[in-house]
């Protein structure tokens, strides 16, 4: 599955940064977008959106306030899931991508993996 972190991080004590190597271990396909370019277990950050258009699910680790960049670029791909994870919680947000049709889940993505609970 095709996984976009949104709000990634090459900071080992974020969550993000986590959720990445958890990805990974879990065999998912990572793509990631955070202000930091670097790379991390083989998945290159970058500061800009990717234009795959077949991405399944979009794990988000952006306080609303900075998630408003992206609310057009979220709408436009529709993923089939878009998780809102701790401290990224956005009604506005979720009510747009839910409307669409988009599921929209406030969970841990973390809790998610290690649960088998993220498939």
């Amino acid at each position: 599955m095709k996984v976009l972190v949104l709000g990634a991080s090459l900071k080992p004590q974020r969550y993000s940064y986590l959720a990445i190597n958890d990805l990974v271990d879990y065999g998912h396909e990572v793509i990631a977008v955070g202000q930091r370019i670097g790379e991390l277990r083989g998945v290159t950050i970058s500061r800009d959106v990717p234009s795959d258009s077949d991405i399944h699910t979009v794990t988000v680790y952006l306080g609303a306030k900075n998630q408003v960049e992206y609310f057009s670029y979220l709408l436009q791909l529709k993923p089939t899931r878009v998780i809102l994870n701790p401290g990224a919680e956005n009604n506005q947000l979720e009510q747009q991508l839910t409307e669409i049709g988009v599921e929209v889940l406030s969970a841990c993505t973390l809790v998610m993996l290690r649960t088998n609970q993220f498939d």
